[in-house]
């Protein structure tokens, strides 16, 4: 069941990034676990991280056979891209910066297709019912009217809270409530401390922001404030330092009153549209 239709409202279709997956000859999922735990700064539970990235390859493929076109280059062969904290270009797009419109389509069709699955839509979780420390059931609106389901298994994916933050890329539906959700039912939750901000998006009045997709920099874009300083510069990593790091240096030139610029004219110059063609059209107020 989801609140809105189905595939609608998610982040993930939102997303202009790519998957990462060892799949080049010159990677391996040891080195993109290397990788993971240097940018967790010794906060990432290895063992979680190592069976997801050993995972990835097979993740790919189960796309791949849903109908997800990733970038190919001329010989056939993935168009890698390179991210933040990444020392591989192991980053995979489709069309460009629509990666996450592409996954919600392939996999939203796939499960219209598919006979056993019962779609829910304008369906809200109000409660989950436990007796006895055990699920017992779901406690629902739909239409304006509550409904009840028993079941004694369920899995939630809802999303974070970047809604409640005026200046965010997320939904605005993305308010918590799979976190409230699993606390009122006595789930243990943990690592709440963490709530991920994408360092770059526009400056405008649009809500939520638009984002600028990490692969821009990735493609050599660089961060200067209004005096043309590239203030990442002496960074290890520079631009493609983890999140967190570029995201404290943005916030750094903003708090002291300065502002900030992606410079993507010697990178990609004329040849930005055509690397993100959806880039410009986020930047559109909608009519």
């Amino acid at each position: 069941m989801t609140r809105a239709a189905l595939g609608a409202q998610t982040s993930t279709g939102w997303a202009q990034g790519g998957i990462a997956a060892a799949l080049g000859d010159d990677d391996s999922a040891a080195l993109h676990l290397d990788n993971t735990l240097a940018a967790g700064d010794g906060l990432c539970d290895r063992k979680a991280a190592e069976t997801i990235l050993a995972a990835a390859p097979d993740a790919i493929a189960f796309l791949e056979r849903h109908g997800v076109a990733f970038d190919h280059n001329a010989d056939g062969s993935f168009a890698f891209g390179l991210e933040a904290a990444h020392t591989r270009r192991r980053i995979l797009h489709a069309g460009g910066d629509a990666t996450g419109a592409a996954v919600i389509t392939a996999l939203t069709q796939a499960v219209s297709a598919t006979p056993s699955v019962t779609v829910m839509p304008d369906t809200e979780v109000r409660r989950l019912i436990v007796a006895d420390d055990e699920i017992r059931g779901l406690l629902c609106e739909r239409h304006g009217q509550p409904l009840a389901l028993a079941t004694n298994r369920v899995v939630m994916a809802t999303g974070g809270v970047g809604g409640l933050y005026e200046t965010s890329t997320n939904p605005s539906g993305n308010f918590g409530q799979g976190i409230m959700l699993a606390a009122r039912a006595g789930a243990a939750l943990a690592d709440m401390e963490f709530i991920q901000f994408h360092p770059t998006a526009l400056a405008t009045d649009i809500r939520p922001l638009p984002l600028i997709s990490e692969a821009v920099r990735g493609e050599g874009a660089i961060l200067v404030n209004e005096n043309g300083e590239r203030f990442l510069a002496t960074t290890p990593g520079a631009e493609l330092a983890p999140r967190d790091i570029v995201a404290r240096a943005i916030a750094a030139e903003i708090a002291r009153g300065g502002r900030v610029f992606l410079d993507a004219r010697q990178a990609l110059g004329n040849r930005f549209a055509a690397r993100f063609p959806r880039l410009p059209q986020s930047a559109q107020k909608p009519a």
